[in-house]
């Protein structure tokens, strides 16, 4: 669990640094085959290996390696390993988002190993929910720390450069309210209510009711205190039930990057749960992060850093699966299709410069240094990913077989 990373001190056997020499040679001989980027690597005795192609186009960084464990956790453990040692403070580098990046652009020269396949049918509630709790329930105060003060734990969008990390928050939650065309007479049942920003933003800016449901006990604390501190007890319900147990008709369903911790072989019950809760003529919106369809067949079965360390159970759709389920299980129909991804490189941006400053204030918490690396590295990881278009980001709006779009305006004679 990512509250529980502690440093580990490593094994200094003398068969464990037989090992680590080892693993030694084999990185640095994988690590010469870089055909896009470059690295320099600074051993513990301090000898200096430049690697790559030092193009103008590509990234650069430096990696000084801070204990021999950290070759034979980078070679053996994959992208958990690099991110587990990172965190134990057994390497660092001068770019952690650069380094990722050569990581993504020489997948196939860089060390790797073959990462277990996922097990298991997903079904589980409790297990939703415990696997829910190991990330969300980790302290509002946390999360208050490097969020804006909309507390939009997802994908912001910017209108430039300029904009503010709180007012790309209210764009994207009015983005998906414009989309939904939502207004006074809309009843909407939102599934994953984070910390109450969407809720608040359509019953205050549009004017609709809201129920939204969280299986988090944190969340469910702070959204229902922010639901009545702003006065909107009359508008917004927030529940604390699983998404499967929901009844009643709603006029629109929102789900803002939920489905990424729906397991794959669950979602055709997720979009079936989904559909049986609109109305014949509602819509859906659905904010989600995104692998390629070709990359989909293969993700959703192994275990990365992501899966193995930040949300274990998770699992990231692709647009193909969206459609392939929402076809087999629901009258749904994807009307409305936009990629939001390069947002997402800029928002994670964003959440690691605040979580750098308030490092202090993170260990005030008792968090511990380990933990804030992991953190460090988990941020830079996705900004990463987001850059490089190993993953992206969409806003869908799908819509049940009663719904018909707006007519247009006449045209002036």
């Amino acid at each position: 669990m990512v509250d529980s990373i502690v440093p580990v001190v490593p094994d200094t056997t003398a068969e464990a640094s037989l090992r680590d020499r080892a693993a030694r040679a084999a990185t640095l001989a994988l690590l010469r085959r870089l055909r896009h980027g470059s690295v320099t690597v600074v051993e513990e005795a301090g000898r200096r290996h430049d690697v790559g192609v030092a193009s103008s186009d590509d990234p650069r960084a430096t990696v000084t390696v801070l204990s021999p464990a950290a070759w034979r956790a980078v070679l053996t453990g994959g992208s958990v390993g690099l991110g587990l040692s990172y965190a134990y403070g057994w390497w660092d580098t001068d770019d952690l988002v650069a380094l990722v990046r050569i990581a993504a652009r020489n997948t196939d020269g860089l060390p790797r190993v073959r990462a277990p396949r996922v097990g298991g049918v997903g079904a589980d509630k409790e297990l939703d929910r415990r696997n829910i709790r190991a990330h969300y329930d980790l302290g509002n105060e946390f999360f208050s720390l490097f969020l804006d003060e909309t507390m939009t734990y997802s994908c912001a969008v910017f209108e430039s450069p300029a904009t503010t990390l709180a007012d790309a928050s209210r764009a994207k939650l009015d983005r998906i309210c414009r989309k939904l065309a939502l207004g006074p007479d809309d009843h909407v049942v939102e599934i994953g209510t984070g910390w109450g920003s969407f809720a608040v933003h359509a019953a205050c800016r549009f004017g609709c009711r809201v129920t939204t449901t969280t299986i988090s006990d944190r969340q469910y604390e702070f959204a229902s205190k922010r639901v009545a501190d702003a006065g909107l007890a009359d508008r917004v319900t927030v529940r604390h039930d699983d998404y499967r147990d929901l009844t009643g008709a709603y006029d629109a369903l929102v789900s803002i990057e939920m489905i990424e911790a729906v397991d794959w072989r669950q979602y055709d019950t997720f979009f079936a749960a989904c559909a049986g809760l609109l109305r014949p003529e509602g819509r859906m919106g659905l904010q989600a992060i995104v692998v390629a369809d070709q990359r989909f067949e293969q993700s959703k079965r192994r275990t990365d850093f992501i899966k193995g360390v930040i949300f274990p159970g998770s699992c990231v759709p692709s647009i193909e699966a969206i459609t392939r389920s929402v076809t087999r299980a629901t009258d749904l129909r994807i009307v409305d299709l936009e990629d939001i991804g390069r947002h997402y490189a800029e928002t994670l941006n964003r959440w690691r410069e605040n979580l750098g400053k308030a490092h202090d204030a993170v260990l005030d918490l008792g968090l511990g240094e380990a933990f804030l690396r992991m953190w460090d590295f988990y941020l830079a990881y996705c900004e990463a990913g987001f850059l490089e278009r190993r993953v992206s980001d969409v806003q869908l709006v799908l819509a049940r077989s009663g719904w018909r779009a707006p007519a247009l305006a006449p045209r002036a004679l």
